[in-house]
């Protein structure tokens, strides 16, 4: 009987010390711990190279955050918050006000500008600074585009996307229909370009006489004073390259009989009759140089025979804006964003869009290039014939033309 006790104390202790062992040394591997147990809702799974999860559970939902990193391709993928979103768009809001506000500041720098020079602080004089509106014949008025239903005034200048904004103003004033629909065009794009040159698609100060009588001049007025009216401009220099590029670069009948026929005859040392025809003279490499152009425009003959031709005829003398208040001055060298804020201060920017623009444009680097066979003494001579543009709209004097 004692040794049977024996026996059973022994196997006790045997077990408890084989259970002591276990315990240690499971503990030492991180097998097995003897910890209290930890709330289900903190514990974090350990981080591994590649990814982290977190996982948070609740009674009546589960919600799961992954920020997920591939060493492989560099690519980080996390998700935004609710307040990251909202952070993100009030940032965008603000730099929306701001660019808003700096287009704004940019209009009035514009206008002041054209009020001082006008006012005689500027360095250009010219014809008609102090001419008030009343005295501007009706014939110098016919670049003021009207359109009553938006109450806009519109001065075309041409080669200054004029093209693209008259076709805004025939769809704003429905003034053509489409023979495809059967009614008023609504989409710019689709006025087809050659038609919104015609002249009786637009009504402008010149026509005012004819349907108003001796209303007319009064009602200009109310309309000046109470309309939106805006313009477009460029460097006068890139301005006449693109207006010869466009007219006599190629062949042009019209342009050719009036006008490239005259500088031939007057500074080409052409010996001979010319060919009738724009088609003949290029075919047989006859056609007015860049040079000849110049002349022509700084020979005084020029305009007592005619006035200036509207693609070259300088701003203020198509737009008045001594006369005028312009509430916009855009420029074509920023027309995309330009386009966009007058649509917008217009209000009609939920009706349209504005055209994309041409992909050919003259740009103000070719100027060098363009003027470098004429003489200095001729260049310095058409700036002063353009200077009042350059100094109306802020464009600062051509230094690699003019002085070099």
């Amino acid at each position: 009987m004692g040794t049977w006790r024996g026996l059973r104390v022994a196997f006790i202790l045997g077990s408890l010390f084989m259970i002591l062992l276990i315990i240690v040394y499971w503990d030492d591997v991180g097998g097995f711990k003897l910890y209290p147990l930890q709330d289900p809702k903190h514990e974090s799974l350990p981080s591994a190279c590649c990814s982290q999860l977190t996982v948070t559970t609740s009674r009546t939902q589960t919600r799961s955050t992954f920020n997920v990193s591939t060493t492989a391709s560099n690519a980080t993928l996390i998700p935004k918050t609710a307040g990251q979103e909202e952070d993100e768009k009030e940032k965008q809001e603000q730099r929306k006000e701001d660019g808003e506000k700096e287009r704004n500041k940019e209009q009035e720098r514009r206008k002041q500008r054209i009020m001082d020079v006008c006012s005689g602080r500027g360095a250009a004089e010219f014809p008609g600074r102090t001419r008030p509106f009343e005295q501007i014949p009706n014939r110098e008025l016919d670049h003021l585009i009207v359109d009553d239903t938006h109450q806009i005034i519109y001065c075309y200048v041409p080669k200054v996307a004029c093209t693209n904004w008259k076709r805004v103003m025939v769809v704003l004033s429905q003034s053509l229909i489409s023979p495809s629909s059967g009614k008023p065009y609504t989409d710019p794009e689709a006025v087809p370009p050659d038609l919104v040159h015609n002249s009786s698609l637009h009504l402008t100060f010149a026509k005012f006489w004819r349907h108003y009588g001796s209303l007319s001049r009064h009602l200009m007025a109310l309309k000046l004073q109470h309309y939106t009216k805006f313009l477009f401009v460029r460097d006068p220099f890139v301005r006449l390259i693109s207006a010869f590029r466009n007219k006599f670069g190629r062949p042009n009948e019209d342009f050719y009989k009036q006008f490239g026929s005259v500088m031939l005859r007057r500074y080409g040392n052409v010996s001979g009759s010319l060919p009738e025809t724009a088609a003949e003279a290029f075919a047989t490499g006859i056609k007015p140089t860049f040079h000849q152009f110049i002349t022509y425009l700084l020979d005084p003959e020029t305009e007592r025979e005619s006035i200036f031709n509207e693609h070259w005829r300088q701003v203020y003398r198509l737009c008045h804006p001594c006369q005028v208040k312009y509430d916009f001055i855009g420029r074509l060298e920023t027309l995309e964003t330009d386009a966009e804020h007058l649509l917008k201060l217009l209000e009609v920017d939920d009706l349209l869009r504005f055209p994309s623009g041409a992909r050919n444009r003259t740009a103000a680097s070719w100027e060098r290039d363009w003027f470098a066979q004429i003489p200095i003494t001729t260049r310095r001579k058409l700036y002063k014939l353009y200077e009042p543009d350059f100094e109306l709209f802020g464009y600062p004097e051509p230094d690699s033309v003019v002085h070099r």
